[in-house]
Parts: C-alpha cells; sequence; structure tokens
C-alpha cells in the first residue's frame, strides 16, 4: 500500500479536520437553501399544511443544534421523521442528526439514519449523501467488500467524481494499487479543475506514485 510522507499526511489530515469542523454546517446551509427554495416553490405532491407544520417541527430542530446537545438533537429530528416522514424535511433531519452523531463517535445511531435516508428519501441527491457517508464509515470499520457494493450503486454523473474518490481510499485500504489508481484518475477527470477537493485527490494519485 502506497504511504504518504509527513507533509501530504499533514495535509490530508488538515483537511479532514477542516472537513470535521465545518461539514455539518455545509451540510445544514444547503439543506436549508433547498428546504426554502422548495416551499416557495410549493411541491404539488405534500398537502400545505403538512408542509407548514413539519416546518415548524424542523425549525425546532434548527434551534436545538446550537445547544450541541445530541439528545435534544436526535429528539428533535425524530419527531420530525415521525410525524412527517413522507416530506422533503424528514430525509435532511436524519442527515443532520447522522452528522452529529458520527461528530459523537455513535456509529450505530449514525448508521441507522444514513440508512433510513437511503431507503426513504425521493431526492436523488441526499440518498447519495448517505451513501457516500456510510460507505466512508464502512471504509474506517474495515468492511471494504460492504463499502463497496454500497459505491457500485448507480448515481449521477455530478456524484461520479466523489464516488471513485471515495472507492479508491477502499482499493487502497486494500493493498490494490492499480485499481486504486485507475479510480482516482476518474475522481479527477470528474472533478472541477477549481475544486480544492480535487487537491487532496491529486496528491493521493501521486502518492501512489507511475503505473509499472
Amino acid at each position: 500500500m502506497a504511504v504518504l510522507d509527513v507533509q501530504e499526511q499533514e495535509q490530508v489530515e488538515a483537511f479532514k479536520a477542516w472537513w470535521k469542523s465545518n461539514g455539518k454546517w455545509l451540510l445544514i446551509v444547503l439543506a436549508v437553501f433547498a428546504i426554502g427554495f422548495a416551499a416557495t416553490q410549493g411541491w404539488k405532491y405534500y398537502k400545505t399544511n403538512q408542509l407548514t407544520e413539519a416546518s415548524i417541527l424542523y425549525g425546532e430542530l434548527e434551534k436545538q443544534l446550537v445547544s450541541n446537545d445530541p439528545k435534544r438533537i436526535n429528539d428533535a429530528g425524530q419527531a420530525v421523521i415521525d410525524k412527517f416522514g413522507s416530506t422533503a424535511y424528514a430525509p435532511r433531519a436524519a442527515l443532520i442528526m447522522a452528522q452529529v452523531n458520527m461528530d459523537n463517535n455513535d456509529a450505530t445511531r449514525t448508521k441507522s439514519q444514513l440508512e433510513w435516508v437511503i431507503q426513504h428519501a425521493e431526492e436523488g441527491g441526499l440518498q447519495n449523501v448517505a451513501r457516500l457517508k456510510m460507505a466512508s464509515m464502512l471504509l474506517d470499520e474495515k468492511k471494504y467488500s460492504e463499502a463497496l457494493k454500497l459505491l457500485e450503486e448507480k448515481h449521477p454523473e455530478s456524484f461520479t467524481g466523489l464516488y471513485a474518490d471515495l472507492k479508491g481510499d477502499v482499493l487502497n485500504a486494500q493493498g490494490q494499487v492499480a485499481e486504486a489508481r485507475a479510480a482516482y484518475q476518474l475522481a479527477l477527470n470528474k472533478m472541477d479543475a477549481e475544486s480544492k477537493y480535487r487537491n487532496l485527490v491529486k496528491m493521493k494519485l501521486d502518492a501512489l506514485g507511475d503505473a509499472k
């Protein structure tokens, strides 16, 4: 398996630390924006009163985030799912709870909430976010076959770079250097040239060395 040098390892760890600290807030901001847009446009398949009531409960979840109390956040999020599981608010609540529980090392709850999103979200984007997070957890647990199975799921072209990058991580962890190199190269090809995340992928690809 390829090994990063000290400087490269420090850069990778710095990126991971930044994501752990800021990733959940980026997720929340994106979720709130998406919900605001959906509400103003009006989703025909949801009743107006359902959206209104669901938005109130979701607002309570947002308020609990500042408490940084996992129990209060989980209780508020679960209320959204239990009462309005068919609305667009439910999978977003589940993703927020999953991130909070991941930050608090509660793998069981995190997986349960991610699985709920994968099974119940009607928006493909949310399903793919949950699937990628789940695969990342399985990689950390060295459950490589399960992670790869998730990463083989059909997904939109816009997610190909992220799927390929994570697949490269799994393959590299298995010692399959040639396959990992191909996955990282695909990720680079699919990512925006200006993306900072792309730099991390390039670093991992370079660490594998040239193909023999």
